[in-house]
């Protein structure tokens, strides 16, 4: 007999500031993993709400503007099935703050980044990769 396992859904947010050539990426470190802020959809979140709130735990980055409309990507599955979904969004706040996870009282992430593309590629893994290239051919 099959279990029915719930699927289970990260969501996040490709975070740039600035333009063109000037265009930098918030990327964070967990281990040796370099990302963008995301975290699992909670019980009554939409997938935007919960990118949203994750920016917000993981990077204390609150302006977001999704000038590019709700479109998404999603990745294939990682990490034992799960699902990523990346919004993008830019900010004009370069502030970032590694905020303590509510569950365990510590910061999830160990160091943060603004990164040009070219620097988010070298740090990507290849499925944050295919995140990055979506992001890239978005911005034009």
């Amino acid at each position: 007999m099959r279990r029915n396992r719930r699927k289970l859904l990260s969501a996040g947010v490709v975070i740039v500031r600035g333009t063109g050539q000037d265009a930098r990426f918030l990327m964070l470190r967990a281990f040796r993993h370099w990302d963008f802020p995301k975290g699992l959809v909670e019980p009554g979140e939409s997938p935007l709400q919960a990118a949203v709130r994750e920016v917000r735990e993981e990077s204390s980055i609150d302006q977001l503007d999704f000038r590019w409309g709700e479109d998404y990507i999603d990745t294939g599955p990682y990490n034992g099935g799960k699902t990523a979904r990346y919004f993008l969004a830019s900010t004009a706040q370069e502030s970032v703050t590694l905020l303590p996870s509510p569950d365990t009282g510590r910061p999830e992430h160990c160091e943060y980044r603004w990164v040009s593309a070219v620097e988010a590629r070298a740090l990507a893994s290849p499925r944050v990769g295919l995140v990055l290239d979506w992001a890239l051919s978005r911005l034009g």
